[in-house]
């Protein structure tokens, strides 16, 4: 039956109101991730890749066949020692404690005269490969057959605000999107009832959440941020007993949206009303996702989670495995928050590494196997990396911690489009700097997108005057890495 509509009506005034006093618990949900959203929603990017103002989550073709359909980003916070964990070096187990002269310290520029700093742990092959993993990882050791670790990574900053921006949003002085968000815009959703971009992490980053943001891109591509625990999506449990009362206050929403389309300075509301009826089919999806019961005895242990366990890396890790089956396109992984005491920013002491590996190398080594036996390898992209690495030497002999280090780091990736079991790239004999075949994160970035049939030099959108990408105006593909 048709329902009159009355412009009269104190609703009618204003659809902020309107939403505001909304009930059935979906506001703070929805208005809580999209308030900063305003008429760039309406904006459009590329040819290729342009907003649609009536849905900007549908699926769309990428700009050439893709490898990899879905992505998991593993984010390690802090900067994991890569002379600890995926660069073996010999030498440096040697030059223990003797003095090098570098010319480069915490971001300061000059000559100065640092004690090398052996690694704590033993390096030994993986696999078939053979390729050296440190004792500090032995799970990812064994399945390092399905990862390409790239031993040449480097970032613009050495310090963790700016080089948490830079892996995330391709730049290290002004908040941008965020890579999730520019895989989103590309390529939509597959499921619309379950948001594009998912990020799990039990604290904020560095950066907060500007790590996630959409920045000037519609506010739908945004990351929607799951904390692990008994209520991982605050607000999404309904506050009426009748969905169908729901369903009226969504079907008014429209019809508002619709009384007031011609009025430009309503356009940013266009995104906050998706994000409604998109949190309405979270409440039918999202306990499906979430309920580990469905899961074997066996695929738990995997993952080194008790029955009834909601949190933890591994629940972390199951949980992007079956968002990825639901249809999500883009899963971060964050392991920890900023503080120094909790994450991997080992000033003090290297060896706080290790509880920091325990949390995560068995889940990580599960999910690869889980991924791979279920056939979601072949078409998921896992990305794993950190925003810098630590120094190979200290300012004092005999020092237990390392220090920021931007010049050279390892990553790897797995799945989708990527040769496995291989090494890319190295660093010198101290891991110091780039030997060969530097990657930077401009490279990384591009790399990823181009996995996902995405062009980073087309995939645009204009915003105060000018076409703003990812990579900004660098990056190459790294294409000794795909097969």
């Amino acid at each position: 039956m048709e329902r009159n509509f009355d412009r009269n009506h104190p609703l009618a005034g204003s659809r902020r109101q309107f939403l505001q006093s909304a009930t059935g618990g979906l506001g703070a949900l929805a208005l809580g991730s999209l308030l900063a959203e305003d008429h760039r929603a309406a904006l459009a990017a590329d040819g290729t890749a342009k907003a649609d103002s009536g849905n900007p989550l549908l699926p769309r073709m990428p700009h050439f066949p893709a490898k990899a359909k879905n992505v998991i980003f593993l984010y390690m916070t802090g900067g994991v020692s890569h002379v600890d964990s995926f660069d073996p070096k010999p030498q440096l187990f040697e030059a223990h404690n003797k003095t090098v002269s570098v010319d480069n310290f915490q971001g300061k520029r000059g000559d100065f005269s640092m004690y090398l700093k052996r690694p704590n742990w033993e390096f030994r092959p993986g696999g078939q490969s053979g390729i050296e993993v440190s004792d500090l990882f032995p799970h990812m050791r064994d399945i390092v057959d399905d990862l390409c670790v790239i031993r040449s990574m480097s970032t613009d900053h050495t310090n963790h605000y700016e080089s948490a921006l830079g892996i995330h949003c391709g730049s290290w002085t002004f908040a941008r999107p965020s890579l999730g968000s520019w895989v989103s815009y590309g390529l939509g959703t597959e499921n619309q009832n379950l948001p594009s971009f998912i990020v799990i992490a039990p604290q904020l980053p560095y950066a907060g959440n500007q790590v996630w943001a959409s920045d000037f891109l519609p506010g739908s591509h945004q990351g929607t941020h799951v904390i692990p625990g008994d209520h991982p999506f605050p607000n999404i449990q309904p506050q009426v007993d009748r969905m169908d009362l729901q369903s009226l206050e969504l079907d008014l929403l429209k019809r508002a949206n619709q009384r007031y389309q011609a009025d430009a300075s309503e356009q940013a509301l266009d995104a906050r009303i998706r994000s409604f009826e998109t949190a309405f089919g979270m409440q039918q999806e999202v306990p499906k996702v979430m309920d580990l019961s469905q899961e074997t005895e066996e695929t738990l242990s995997m993952y080194g989670l008790a029955p009834g366990q909601n949190t933890g890396f591994g629940w972390q890790c199951l949980v992007a495995r079956r968002l990825i089956e639901h249809g999500v396109r883009f899963v971060e992984l964050i392991d920890s928050g900023s503080s120094a005491a909790s994450n991997w920013d080992a000033h003090g002491d290297i060896n706080t590494h290790l509880p920091l590996a325990r949390n995560i190398d068995q889940p990580i080594a599960a999910l690869i196997r889980d991924l791979k036996r279920r056939g979601l390898l072949d078409d998921t992209l896992v990305v794993w990396t950190t925003e810098f690495g630590r120094t190979p030497y200290n300012s004092a002999a005999g020092a237990a911690g390392r220090e920021h280090h931007h010049q050279v780091f390892s990553s790897w990736l797995a799945g989708a489009g990527v040769k496995p079991g291989m090494v890319h790239g190295s660093s010198d004999d101290y891991g110091i700097a780039v030997a060969e075949n530097r990657v930077h994160v401009h490279d990384f970035h591009a790399t990823i997108l181009h996995l996902l049939g995405l062009n980073h030099e087309q995939l645009t959108f204009r915003h105060a005057g000018r076409d703003y990408r990812l990579t900004d105006v660098h990056g190459n593909v790294v294409r000794e890495i795909l097969t």
